[in-house]
């Protein structure tokens, strides 16, 4: 079957497009995300959304006869304080980020409905766990946008307005890892080829920056002269999230888009969209 996109459905009536398309091979990916303002400003929104997307989608699969499914997760499914790198038998070891434990949680109930659905009915239902992501097409909404892409926003802002300094918030001490877009679309396309496991799989780059090193590189993509100041009265979030992605390297998949290519890369399309859109107006 041909590539179709299906927009995430809420009514609990199922999505019309496996009626009429009946695809083979389903992509779940669609979710409601934020950064830590918009998880802890809408947490009915964030854990009521993203289980109704999943709900409908997975059992609408399953029942329109789809091959396979792959569900796109996320690594904040794993506790505030689990051991780095962390592996994927970490899952429900303790306490999850406050900030943001209504997406988590949801996203748990993914993976967990995939296995529940593989067990029952025998559905090949995958589950791919990605670490932070950024790239092309990312939501630079300061209210609503994740940590990268917010920063590309204000460095942009305040080079913009001739402003001496930006604000960030936090101490800057925290760690996270990135994976580009693109790299994540490739490892998609190889799990759900080489893949049929129940167990989910992380995906990352294996590495990760703390905050500070981030805006530093940020910084200097979009060539902002000022200084940064820290809001350290602001929350940090969880001190560290680093993957183990030993398992996908061992089933022959790995990233290979770099940090500071991929900020560039993805500054240039902001830059590019942010003049569209004045010409139209």
């Amino acid at each position: 079957a041909h590539p179709r996109r299906a927009g995430p459905d809420r009514s609990g009536g199922g999505v019309p497009l496996f009626e009429t398309e009946r695809p083979d091979y389903v992509f779940l990916v669609a979710g409601k995300v934020g950064g830590i303002l918009a998880n802890s400003s809408y947490p009915a929104d964030f854990i009521r959304d993203n289980l109704m997307i999943q709900s409908n989608v997975i059992d609408a699969a399953h029942r329109h006869g789809a091959r396979k499914l792959l569900d796109l997760g996320s690594s904040c499914i794993y506790p505030k304080h689990a051991p780095q790198p962390m592996t994927e038998d970490c899952l429900l070891s303790g306490a999850l980020e406050p900030s943001n434990e209504w997406y988590a949680v949801a996203k748990i109930a993914g993976l967990k409905m995939c296995q529940a659905y593989r067990r029952q009915h025998g559905f090949d239902a995958i589950s791919l766990m990605p670490t932070n992501l950024y790239g092309p097409g990312d939501n630079f909404d300061l209210d609503s946008s994740h940590v990268l892409p917010a920063m590309l926003r204000k460095f942009h802002d305040a080079k913009s307005r001739g402003d001496d300094h930006v604000t960030l918030w936090g101490t800057g001490t925290p760690r996270r890892e990135f994976l580009h877009v693109d790299d994540l679309a490739r490892a998609c396309l190889y799990v759900m080829e080489h893949y049929e496991g129940e167990a989910f799989l992380n995906a990352g780059v294996g590495a990760d920056v703390s905050i500070r090193e981030l805006a530093e590189m940020v910084q200097e993509v979009v060539g902002f002269s000022g200084r940064i100041d820290w809001d350290a009265s602001k929350p940090d979030g969880t001190p560290r999230k680093l993957l183990d992605v030993s398992k996908l390297h061992a089933l022959g998949w790995q990233a290979s888009i770099p940090l500071r290519e991929g900020v560039a890369a993805t500054y240039q399309w902001y830059l590019q969209h942010l003049a569209e859109a004045k010409a139209v107006a």
